[in-house]
């Protein structure tokens, strides 16, 4: 199992998540962050620029089984790609298990329905 995180642009969320859906990813946590990078955002207030220290951006955070790593990365990346500076990065992080808590199950199973492979 792996734990992908994607840190994007806000105005791309709504296109990769269509392609994460798209791609079968049907869960994954998602949270507004800041950050500093090379990319300025320059706000404008009554006319005047205002050069801003943090970006906003979107973090999506999802754990997959192995099989599905890379069919992930390729939804995020070819919906989150923009081709500027500031459109973000992506981590592969190793996962040891994953638990349900409903029935307690463990591993890769804890993370899908098996009835709905059926």
């Amino acid at each position: 199992m792996k734990k992908i995180e994607a840190i994007i642009r806000k105005t791309k969320f709504e296109e990769v998540k269509e392609a994460l859906l798209s791609a079968d990813i049907e869960w994954f946590s998602y949270y507004d962050v800041r950050g500093i990078g090379k990319a300025r955002q320059g706000r404008i207030y009554r006319g005047v620029v205002y050069d801003t220290s943090s970006i906003e951006r979107i973090l999506i955070s999802i754990v997959v089984r192995d099989k599905n790593v890379e069919k992930t990365v390729l939804a995020i990346l070819q919906s989150a790609q923009s081709g500027e500076i500031g459109d973000g990065r992506i981590f592969i992080i190793p996962i040891e298990d994953a638990i349900r808590i409903r029935t307690g199950e463990r591993g890769d199973i804890a993370l899908y329905n098996a009835e709905l492979e059926k």
